[in-house]
């Protein structure tokens, strides 16, 4: 894929495909809750699929994708069926870990697997607590494939994240639901609570204090759910209206979960223009329009305390960083080095090529904002990675060619549509 340096301002009104982390949610939750579950919104990207697939594959009727609408029609619980292959998650980090959570409360055994580099990523983060639980779970050198052994009794734990992390969070959660007595986690660090919210609109048994979220066994009931804008795929289109002159964009109907907007609080720290109107709520989640104006951005230190709460914005914050006057600096954030990528070591290559001063910190970056430049990057099969270079692109002073850009279906299908109707121009290969 091609980028080529903007000719243009970036204006439109837009809307970005649905949440990926609550379309996930709403699959998982909506198949083991009694009756009928309606999703509007649903992100029909590769990674959600899999998590639809693996629920089929399990006995669960689910009408859709149509239009981003999905009829899940919920078995409760204890009405799985035992697959016939081994549920294969793709690329998707969330499924086999959320999914994981599910499978140890069921009587049947189960395996699950992965593309490569899903398979390369830590799951011991969620084996070691779910023993602690009674499950029985083996992992593959730590990583996937994972084979998991039903018909085990489990129990309640109160478990301190010693990880920030949504998705062991939510793993250990839904797995509490099969649980004698209370499963309690407590997090250092706030993540996304989506896992909770949508808990709470299906009626699970869920309870959220102060760092805190309790869950003991109960049922859930099918609802309406509609899923708002995914902040993650906004942040590309709010840092290229930020970094390109002239540009007005409205973002509409965008998730705003207070543990998601770390990308718009750290911007906005640089000087970004970012004004919030419109406010509703879907179910449990804030909703609302973004207007994102071109502002001059400075390098700051990136507290961090917002470091989860923008932990998949960071390849595009990096760019913003890239266009700053001045230096930024992230640290505490060494997650990065475990995505679908080492989205530090990947995003650090790739701007150094475009000439931009960076450097590979141990939990973080360090970038001296300039000139971007053209030439050509790998992305590392990362969708995080590809859009953001595409982003570069537009700023950079030549065409950015980026490669290995398949991966973006997984998360934003129309992404390069969509980017052109607000005067980016890319070509695909």
């Amino acid at each position: 894929m091609r980028s080529l340096p903007a000719t243009s301002p970036v204006s439109g009104n837009i809307i970005v495909p649905g949440d990926k982390s609550i379309s996930h949610r709403a699959i998982m939750l909506g198949a083991i809750a009694e009756g009928i579950t309606s999703v509007r919104g649903f992100l029909d990207g590769e990674d959600c699929l899999m998590t639809l697939r693996a629920f089929q594959a399990m006995g669960v009727h689910i009408d859709g994708p149509t239009s981003q609408c999905v009829v899940i029609h919920g078995v409760g619980k204890y009405g799985l069926q035992k697959p016939q292959q081994i549920i294969d998650c793709g690329n998707s980090g969330t499924t086999m870990r959320l999914l994981a959570g599910i499978l140890v409360g069921q009587a049947f055994d189960s395996q699950l697997t992965g593309d490569e580099s899903l398979c390369t990523r830590p799951m011991e983060r969620i084996s070691q607590p779910l023993m602690q639980m009674g499950a029985e779970i083996s992992t593959t050198n730590g990583c996937a494939p994972l084979s998991i052994y039903g018909g085990k009794t489990l129990h309640g734990i109160r478990y301190t994240m010693p990880i920030a992390s949504a998705q062991v969070k939510s793993c250990l959660l839904l797995a509490g639901l099969y649980a004698h007595g209370e499963t309690c986690i407590i997090e250092s660090k706030p993540t996304r609570d989506h896992t909770e919210r949508m808990m709470s609109t299906l009626s699970y048994p869920i309870h959220q204090a102060e760092n805190m979220s309790m869950i003991t066994s109960g049922n859930g009931v099918g609802t309406e759910i509609i899923v708002p804008g995914d902040i993650s795929a906004a942040a590309f289109f709010i840092v290229a209206a930020t970094i390109i002159p002239g540009s007005v964009l409205q973002i509409k109907q965008v998730g705003l979960n207070n543990t998601r907007i770390g990308i718009i609080k750290i911007l906005q720290q640089m000087g970004a223009d970012i004004t919030i109107i419109k406010t509703e709520m879907y179910g449990e989640e804030l909703v609302g329009d973004l207007i994102v104006k071109y502002a001059p951005i400075r390098g700051i230190v990136i507290p961090e305390a917002l470091v989860p709460l923008a932990i998949d914005e960071f390849p595009i914050i990096f760019i913003a960083a890239a266009c700053a006057e001045g230096q930024t600096v992230l640290r505490g954030a060494r997650e990065l080095r475990h995505k679908e990528s080492d989205r530090i070591l990947a995003m650090v290559q790739g701007l150094q090529t475009l000439g931009i001063d960076a450097e590979d910190l141990d939990d973080g970056v360090l970038i001296r904002g300039g000139s971007l430049h053209g030439g050509t990057v790998d992305s590392y099969m990362d969708h995080r990675i590809a859009m953001s270079f595409v982003i570069a692109g537009a700023a950079a002073s030549t065409p950015v060619t980026i490669l290995n850009t398949e991966s973006i279906k997984t998360s934003f299908p129309n992404f390069v549509q969509l980017a052109n109707t607000v005067n980016l121009n890319i070509m695909p290969f």
